[in-house]
């Protein structure tokens, strides 16, 4: 089919940037915290709200699907049998507000301000995933039709470790059949640095809990007499890492595929500001494994991190106890070819082999995430290539990120369908922290993009989308 004009495309989206603007903050209202229980009815809210936004855009299916825990929106538009079909995956849980003492304005009540848009979910992930039927109104108001068959998977747990998206992906296989995906939770290096992400780390969560005395005890009474949790679990941590900042783990990296001259080369080249970065942390200066750049640090090296600590007395003035319990909670990022549940196993034996003499440690492993890699001459990375340049004014960098996104991975492996990581949001953004924010042109640029996306996809035949080998498709161990 005919393609669409970009430039009346473009037309019509700056005539509509209110009522986007208007509906993203509606849906911005809901606290759809998947984690924190008291906030489930919120998240079936903002689901609810999808569906009938993604039914008023020109989907005429739209629903909610339910999931052993919170709800996930499905949506699917099809033009023609003929045409190439995208899945494109969002999610539209957010993390916590967490703490909120800390935000400038209230998380849940969108405040726009200096060309920003504030509030907890506004990047992450609902500018993404709104994005995306902005672009389908546009469409069919200025070509009556979309020049693809688009269907709409966007989840309600992924903050939340994504308990129940392979059973998700299993019960409703054949709905969700396309010839690609579009996965759209990733972002770019700058506002003028555009990006398409090629590759994500693995990552795998743990919980270690550390008892001795079965209560709180005298510290004058009992002191140097008995074990203390919480001095046995700093020492245990301590012993995480050696003095090159590499993990302490035998075994750790056993299978790290490590980049080669040319992939460093490559690394180096990406427009990746390391002032920035840190500036934006609050940090005075990098830290990290010896031998590896801030960047190559942050995407391409495994880490070992402890996400948080607790026991004993830390409320005001002193109470001198030797604590009852203490635990940690520990979380690794893994790179090609990292086994995600081999380390899970590694760590937690490692931890409980050195478990200190009088205490009892108990490690449970939480959650478990493959690494991710894409093949960077796909058509529909290609695709995605071209549309990001038509609007930007130069090619993306193709990076690959630190975090992690386990459906993506499952949609490869259980639809058979190559994956492209497309999204819009910064690193200065703030994701999972207080004050996150997007910026509105960086909103509107990437709708701009989308429609272009759909124009280019449509293009492709679908027989040239789908793998035909593994390095297609995001892969992992």
């Amino acid at each position: 089919m005919a393609t669409a004009d970009p430039t009346a495309l473009d037309r019509w989206l700056d005539g509509h940037q209110r009522e986007l603007l208007r509906e993203l903050t509606s849906w911005l209202r809901i606290p759809s915290v998947s984690a924190d229980p008291a906030h489930a009815d919120d998240v079936r809210r903002s689901a609810e709200f999808l569906a009938a936004a993604a039914r008023a855009a020109g989907f005429p299916r739209a629903e909610v699907w339910e999931t052993g825990g919170h709800p996930a929106v499905f949506a699917e538009r099809l033009e023609d049998p003929a045409l190439s079909t995208v899945l494109v995956y969002a999610h539209h849980d957010v993390q916590p507000a967490d703490p909120l003492e800390e935000w400038t304005t209230p998380p849940f009540d969108p405040v726009v301000a200096d060309g920003e848009l504030r509030a907890r979910g506004a990047a992450d992930d609902k500018q993404n995933a709104l994005m995306h039927l902005e672009a389908v109104r546009a469409h069919l108001a200025v070509e009556g039709r979309l020049p693809l068959n688009l269907k709409l998977l966007v989840e309600g747990e992924e903050e939340s470790g994504s308990p129940h998206f392979d059973t998700l992906l299993r019960d409703h296989r054949s709905e969700l059949a396309a010839d690609v995906a579009v996965i759209s939770d990733t972002g770019m290096l700058g506002p003028e640095a555009p990006a398409l992400t090629i590759g994500l780390r693995g990552m795998v969560y743990w919980e270690v809990r550390v008892a001795g005395p079965v209560r709180d005890l005298h510290s004058g009474l009992y002191g140097g007499a008995v074990a203390n949790p919480v001095v046995g679990l700093a020492e245990l941590l301590a012993g995480l890492h050696d003095a090159d900042r590499r993990v302490a783990v035998p075994g750790f990296y056993d299978r790290v595929r490590e980049p080669g001259p040319a992939e460093r080369r490559a690394l180096a080249a990406v427009p990746f500001d390391t002032e920035a970065f840190l500036s934006d942390a609050g940090v005075p200066a990098p830290a990290g494994e010896a031998g590896w750049t801030t960047y190559e640090r942050r995407t391409v090296r495994p880490t070992l991190d402890i996400c948080g600590i607790w026991g004993g007395y830390t409320g005001a003035g002193a109470k001198t106890i030797i604590p009852a319990r203490c635990g940690a909670k520990l979380s690794a990022r893994l790179v090609p070819d990292q086994d995600p549940g081999a380390i899970a196993e590694l760590v937690r034996r490692h931890l409980l082999d050195r478990a200190p003499v009088g205490l009892t440690t108990e490690v449970d492993v939480l959650s478990t995430g493959r690494w991710v890699s894409a093949a960077t001459d796909h058509p529909a990375v290609q695709a995605a290539s071209r549309a990001v340049a038509q609007v930007w004014g130069r090619p993306p960098s193709l990076v690959r990120e630190g975090g992690s996104i386990p459906p993506v991975a499952s949609i490869a492996d259980q639809l058979q369908v190559a994956c492209v990581l497309f999204g819009v949001g910064l690193p200065d953004d703030r994701f999972h922290a207080p004050n996150e924010r997007l910026r509105l042109e960086q909103l509107h640029r990437g709708v701009r993009a989308t429609v272009r996306l759909w124009n280019e996809l449509g293009a492709i035949p679908p027989g040239a989308l789908r793998p035909t080998r593994a390095a297609e498709a995001v892969a992992g161990p």
